[in-house]
């Protein structure tokens, strides 16, 4: 018997996109090819494609983040959707009115999708349980529990540079405990089928069982880094840390942060990433952040190519 997955359709196909774990290869791979056709889409005269005319996609960010804010924005206004920004933490919720009550009064308002970022883990899966069965939902990020479309810009990132998935080394480093954006990482490289994927922290920063997550658990940066074809940098997450997990910023430079002499273990075409926004000196040393391995700054391009295609798919179901 199949299992239910609430993101699905009857027909099996996109219907709400909350998490990558549960999703086969054949969508992630459909999204990635999606993206890839409007990357060009940037270059172009006019930035637009009409695909999404007349519908009303509201970006629900109970959680600051300006870049995925900005990222989601420009590609549903390049869809040619109407946009509409809610800043919740400083509106309704704040005068007593509750998450389910705000998604009502807005879908009143002929909303086609919601776009949510909460601190709470679970608070899209909520949603989408709640909405009437038009509306879609995309979980722009939630508590420790999943940020999709950054782990999806990530692997598309790794294919242009990489091509195929099936004969990579990727490391993932730093802060893995706190991290929705390592755990959405992880599900979409096994489901891709990248054959090794290696997670390089402390002991502090890595969840209990880390290895049923199907990785290979490094707490050397020389030994988590030999050979890899991809580094993946994790930011600091100190705003969601309780206790003393580091004796310092500059105790973890020394031994977790990405210098050119740890980089050098890794293979000498190997790409450098990291999910912003960087704490430079602290995670990453600026000469590998800006250098010649890096591709951080590609990311955050193909991250408005991947969300249209989100949408594009979602709206399109």
């Amino acid at each position: 018997m199949k299992k239910y997955n609430p993101q699905l359709n009857a027909n099996g196909e996109l219907h709400h996109l909350l998490s990558i774990e549960g999703l086969p290869r054949d969508i992630l791979t459909h999204i990635l090819n999606t993206a890839e056709s409007f990357v060009t889409v940037a270059e172009r005269e006019v930035k637009k494609v009409p695909l999404l005319r007349g519908k009303a996609i509201f970006n629900l960010f109970f959680e600051n983040s300006t870049r995925t804010r900005t990222t989601f924005e420009i590609a549903a206004k390049r869809l040619s959707a109407d946009v509409i920004n809610l800043n919740i933490g400083s509106s309704s919720t704040s005068k007593g009115e509750t998450l389910l009550d705000t998604v009502d009064n807005l879908s009143a308002m002929q909303a086609d999708m919601f776009v949510v970022r909460h601190a709470q883990s679970g608070a899209a899966h909520l949603i989408a349980k709640h909405v009437a069965p038009h509306i879609h939902v995309v979980n722009a990020g939630d508590g420790r529990h999943a940020h999709p479309t950054q782990g999806l810009l990530d692997v598309f990132t790794i294919r242009r540079y990489k091509e195929d998935f099936t004969r990579l080394r990727v490391a993932i480093v730093g802060d893995i405990l706190h991290s929705r954006v390592a755990r959405s990482e992880i599900h979409a490289l096994n489901v891709l089928g990248v054959p090794e994927i290696r997670v390089i922290a402390p002991k502090t920063l890595l969840p209990t069982n880390v290895e049923q997550m199907g990785v290979h658990v490094y707490h050397d940066m020389a030994q988590g880094l030999k050979d890899v074809d991809v580094v993946m940098m994790l930011r600091l997450q100190n705003e969601r840390m309780r206790g003393a997990l580091l004796p310092s910023a500059g105790e973890f430079f020394k031994y977790y942060g990405l210098t050119a002499d740890k980089l050098a273990h890794a293979r000498p075409d190997a790409i450098v990433m990291h999910p912003g926004p960087m704490n430079r000196g602290i995670e990453i040393d600026s000469g590998v952040a800006d250098g010649r391995q890096s591709v951080i700054l590609p990311q955050v391009t193909f991250g408005i190519a991947v969300r249209m295609a989100v949408m594009s798919i979602l709206a399109g179901n």
